[in-house]
């Protein structure tokens, strides 16, 4: 339709003139109504889904806050009675280290050598 007022071969220019003489389809005012209410009632469920967001997104970040506090006061899981208490436990670190103690030191893995292997560098002699 828009290339009937086309007069180049190149990309169509659209402009004011060849708009204005466009025929505009338009629904008749009964359908009109009915996609108003349509549309309407999208925007009222919109509406009420932005509220439930906003309720849940308040809910969640009261529940993060009040997971962090539970698991800081050792709420989240069973605790075991035989478990030292931190106190005594960092005056032990503190202890050992007064000592002397040396810290741990990380093993490092040993790398077992196949015979059956060859290494690179001796394969390309």
């Amino acid at each position: 339709m828009l290339g009937l007022g086309s007069t180049a071969v190149t990309q169509p220019n659209i402009n004011a003139e060849v708009i204005k003489d466009l025929p505009l389809p338009v629904p008749p005012y009964e359908e009109q109504q009915e996609i108003v209410r349509c549309v309407e009632a999208l925007f009222k469920t919109a509406d009420a889904l932005e509220g439930r967001y906003r309720t849940a997104k308040a809910y969640v970040d009261k529940l993060t806050q009040s997971i962090l506090a539970k698991a800081f006061r050792g709420e989240l899981v069973p605790q075991d009675p035989n478990d030292e208490p931190a106190e005594k436990l960092l005056e032990r670190i503190r202890s050992e280290r007064e000592n002397g103690a040396k810290p741990r030191s990380k093993t490092k893995k040993q790398v077992s050598f196949n015979a059956n292997e060859v290494r690179a560098i001796e394969a390309l002699k």
